[in-house]
């Protein structure tokens, strides 16, 4: 007979993150509770620190970041209120809307910085969005402010105007209108912006002091009675000279330490034209920065051909300040002149805070810095993306000193030539890689030329030195947003660069998200290995019949978080874990990658959804974090953000389990009397088999004479089948199919060892073995030139076997010769050559009274075996599946699978043990059509033509005939 013989144990989880008892921290959604999130330690205990930048609205966004006990009966959040003592001293801060807690952050001296990419600080009238961070000790205490971009505004303002009040200006109202609502748009004061006026016609009129009056208001009052200079001619070198030598006289008011700013209105050219290179000269040594307006009103009413115009304008421009697109206007009369109010405005306020006398293109002055944060060997690197008119870059931030690269150092002009350098947001996030041959800096440019791209750099004598550009490859993929490095295999250097791409789309346009894997070489260069890919999304489309996404846009931003997380599985190698917090309608999910050696697996060891309706929290897997053990069972665990809450998972122990089997007799003997035994009435053979198990706890292993363990209890289930047959010509299968008893508590199996054993009893084996040796003394004598032996052996074998076994195995039989030389003393030929038999097998000659497939083979069976393959679990990949149903009267349970060409040609089943089961299933019917080509058909393009064509000559007829009745 032959017997097979299952051990199923309760079904083992291949991960080891503990998905069913978190431990959870709830917060206000609206204030992005949980947009990142930091596992931390000090002398108080173990907490979770959660950021919540919009903690504050609706009136204002600040921001602030909550410290969440764990392990404590009372687990309430705390905020810590830090954007209230995070301070630049000697600053007119604005706060409201800094965004504490976007960018968390620990580092290695034991706090953590918390930054605020969104505060701001008032110069003059403009207010500037420069980011800070809070360095706060272990004790959660603010030890000092980071803001390196914050920066002393550069100068109070003095301007003065200097307006043309000749006859040709009209009407004159026009340019009271405009004076008024430039300086409703300043603040006027001792400590901010001064303002004079000087008129002029062929004399100078000082009309309005810097200092005389304290405040906008009234100035304005007085503006609104400023009246007409007059005269026949337009001196405008004489009033900018005498500007320029009286108007920013202390005197007057002028500030030693202000920053003189003239502006120049008129109508006409001017009648002294000739002291222009001799009054500009002096202008520029005493660095007036100059803005000219030139008003074409009189040219317009009086006619003036184009050379006229092209003269004026020629001289107004040789007045104003480079670069002249932002020191030059003119209007088309005067009128017109309120157009420019705004813009005038801006680029004279702008003075006030960016360095040399830039009107348009801001430095560091709305650089954000601290939209990304990381600490490496050297420092704080900070990522300002608003930097350089947001194309964005990174700041070096050290005990000593703070490295903040020119706009230029991270691009190439030869290379990239005609790239405009606009909006690359450079400093969305940044990272390090440690080398052999020392540190390298990683910074993404997610908006760089629309695809994105990473910059590798190393900073050498304050300077940036780009060894590596990656580039992303889809449009509008935010390739570069999201950087992680990882030493995969803990020897220090890092193995690993991950890029995400959040927003690649699939191919049905959905922001599925992808992952880009690069290695680091030998050279120090990444190299591109493979791309993570999340589960695909199942989206809402135009013709759906019914939609269930609640929330645009679809997909799943795979890549959003990407964390390095110490090694969970304890394998030596540390793993990944992948945020997708638009996955499932915006509840959000992660994936868990697994370390090896100096690579990751290409498949997701789990997936962690988010629980709950996606109401009260969303977008789960926003921020991971996952550095240590926060439980005290040795093992890392993992934190979770998303926004209204975070969960902390706890990661269970390893056990490695290894099983044996050992059967007695190892092969079945018919004629052994001890084994026989007697099964429904006929004799057959028993074989006894037995299990041995070796258990062994991971996290203990380090300590291998710890005499602490746990017993447990196995629950086993066994199903037996019996057959007799009358031959043994098959081999007797035993599978065994093993693991841990209790799934939710205790250590999970390791998933790189093998869940079952498959082993063979076979029948007896035979083998006959017959040596022949035979012996010829034969004497050569030397009458011939050549002698020549030949031997010819014949073998016969005769094999006798029981008539029941329907089946014979016969082995190849060989011939071997071999020559010995005797005593040759007339040394006559002594190479001897080796003997070769002429029949190396017998098979030909084997003649067997059963039916055999003959052939030359090495074995001969009744069934080929290279026409069957059995597969087994462990050796081919295996699934189970458990289902239930409620309990009732009669049930009805039909179980389909599906197989796949190349797969069984036979298939043995057992008895099945069925306690429960059920496969629910329903038809649904499918409407398939044809989609029809898009388009209007050209008939009715010519229809619609000649509809116009009629309506269009009616509407004429009526004009018409309205016009005759008028007439």
């Amino acid at each position: 007979h032959d017997s097979s013989l299952w051990l199923l144990l309760t079904c083992v989880l291949s991960f080891n993150v503990d998905q069913k008892n978190s431990l959870s921290f709830e917060g206000p959604l609206d204030d992005l509770f949980g947009y990142s999130v930091q596992q931390f330690e000090n002398s108080e205990g173990k907490w979770v620190l959660i950021g919540s930048p919009y903690s504050g609205q609706p009136r204002y966004r600040t921001g602030d970041v909550y410290k969440c006990p764990v392990g404590k009966r009372n687990n309430t959040c705390v905020k810590l209120e830090l954007p209230e003592n995070t301070t630049i001293p000697k600053v007119s801060e604005k706060k409201e809307n800094m965004n504490m807690g976007t960018t968390l952050v620990t580092n290695p001296s034991g706090g953590f910085l918390a930054c605020g990419p969104q505060y701001g600080y008032e110069c003059g009238d403009e207010e500037f969005i420069s980011g800070i961070c809070a360095n706060v000790s272990s004790s959660f205490q603010i030890l000092n402010s980071i803001a390196p971009a914050v920066q002393k505004c550069s100068k109070n303002l003095d301007i003065v105007f200097v307006l043309d009040g000749s006859n040709s200006i009209h009407p004159w109202e026009s340019i009271v209108d405009f004076m008024i609502s430039f300086l409703s748009n300043i603040t006027i004061g001792p400590d901010r912006s001064q303002v004079g006026i000087v008129s002029y016609g062929e004399d100078v009129i000082h009309r309005v002091n810097l200092s005389q009056f304290q405040n906008s208001a009234m100035l304005q009052d007085f503006v609104r009675n400023l009246p007409r200079q007059g005269g026949r001619q337009t001196h405008t070198f004489l009033a900018i000279d005498t500007a320029r030598y009286e108007a920013f006289m202390p005197e007057r008011g002028a500030r030693p330490d202000a920053k003189k700013v003239m502006v120049i209105l008129t109508d006409g050219e001017s009648h002294d034209n000739y002291k222009q290179k001799e009054v500009i000269g002096k202008c520029e040594e005493d660095g007036i920065e100059r803005f000219g307006i030139a008003v074409l009103g009189a040219y317009r009413r009086n006619s003036a051909g184009e050379e006229e115009v092209e003269n004026f304008i020629k001289e107004i421009k040789s007045v104003s300040s480079e670069p002249l697109h932002d020191h030059f206007f003119n209007v088309s009369d005067e009128l017109a002149l309120v157009n420019i109010v705004d813009s005038l405005g801006k680029k004279i306020i702008a003075l006030e805070a960016t360095s040399g006398n830039s009107t348009s293109s801001f430095e560091m002055e709305m650089s954000q810095a601290g939209f990304s944060v990381h600490s490496s060997e050297d420092g704080v690197l900070l990522g300002a993306v608003g930097a350089y008119d947001w194309n964005g870059t990174v700041i070096v931030q050290t005990a000593t000193e703070t490295v903040i690269p020119e706009n230029t150092q991270f691009y190439d002009p030869k290379s990239e030539a005609g790239y405009e350098g606009l909006a690359g947001y450079l400093g969305y996030d940044v990272e390090s890689a440690s080398t052999p041959e020392g540190v390298l800096y990683i910074s993404g440019a997610p908006r760089y030329n629309h695809t994105g791209r990473v910059v590798v750099y190393q900073v050498k004598n304050d300077r940036v030195v780009v060894s590596q550009i990656l580039k992303g490859e889809q449009i509008g993929s935010y390739f570069g947003s999201v950087l992680q490095t990882v030493d995969v295999d803990k020897d220090s250097f890092t193995d690993l660069l991950l890029v995400g791409a959040p927003m690649y789309m699939g191919s049905d346009r959905d922001e599925q998200g992808q992952v880009y894997v690069y290695k680091l070489d030998q050279k120090g260069r990444f190299v591109l290995t493979f791309t993570l890919k999340p589960v695909k999304q199942s989206c809402c489309t135009a013709h759906s019949a019914s939609c269930t996404n609640k929330n645009e846009p679809c997909g799943a931003r795979f890549g959003t978080a990407i964390a390095a997380v110490s090694d969970l599985n304890l394998d030596g190698f540390n793993d990944v874990v992948i945020g997708a917090p638009f996955e499932n309608d915006h509840r959000g999910a992660v994936y868990i990658y697994h370390g090896d050696r100096k690579s990751l697996k290409k498949k997701f060891v789990q997936h962690i959804p988010a629980g709950g309706d996606g109401e009260k929290m969303k977008f789960f897997g926003q921020s991971i974090h996952g550095v240590m053990d926060l439980n005290g069972d040795g093992i890392t665990d993992v934190t979770i953000g998303g926004l209204g809450g975070a969960s902390l998972f706890w990661t269970r122990d390893v056990a490695e389990l290894y099983a044996n089997m050992t059967f007695d007799p190892v092969k079945i003997n018919l004629q052994q009397s001890q084994y026989q035994c007697t099964h429904r009435g006929h004799k057959s053979v028993c074989v006894t088999t037995t299990f041995c198990f070796h258990y062994l706890v991971k996290s203990h292993q380090k300590d291998p004479n710890s005499a602490a363990g746990q017993l447990h209890t196995s629950r086993s289930n066994f199903w037996s089948q019996k057959s007799d047959r009358p031959d043994f010509k098959d081999p007797f299968l035993v599978s065994l199919e093993f693991g841990l008893a209790d799934e939710d508590s205790g250590p999970v199996m390791d998933g790189s060892l093998s869940k079952f054993i498959n082993k063979t009893v076979r029948p007896l084996s035979l083998h006959i073995c017959n040596n022949s040796t035979s012996k010829w003394n034969y004497n050569i004598y030397a009458v011939q030139a050549k002698s020549f032996i030949q031997c010819v052996f014949f073998i016969f074998m005769t094999i006798y076997y029981i008539a029941s076994s329907s089946c014979l195995s016969l082995t190849v039989l060989q011939v071997n010769c071999r020559s010995s030389p005797r005593i040759n003393p007339d040394k006559i030929n002594p190479a001897i050559k080796p003997l070769k038999p002429k029949k190396e097998t017998l098979s030909d000659y084997l003649l067997v009274s059963c039916e055999l497939c003959v052939s030359n083979a090495a074995e001969l069976f009744l069934c080929p075996a290279d026409q069957l393959s059995l597969q087994m679990c462990g050796e081919t990949e295996c699934a189970s599946f458990k289902c239930s149903i409620p309990e009732t009267n009669t049930s009805q349970v039909n179980v389909t699978f599906r197989v796949w060409k190349p797969t069984f040609i036979e298939v043995s089943q057992g008895n099945e043990s069925i306690f429960v089961w059920v496969l629910e299933s329903a038809d649904v019917k499918i409407q398939v059509s044809k989609e029809t080509v898009g388009g209007i058909p050209i008939w009715i393009i010519i229809v619609s033509i000649l509809i116009g064509l009629l309506i269009l000559a009616l509407v004429i007829f009526i004009l018409w005939r309205v016009k005759s009745s008028v007439s």
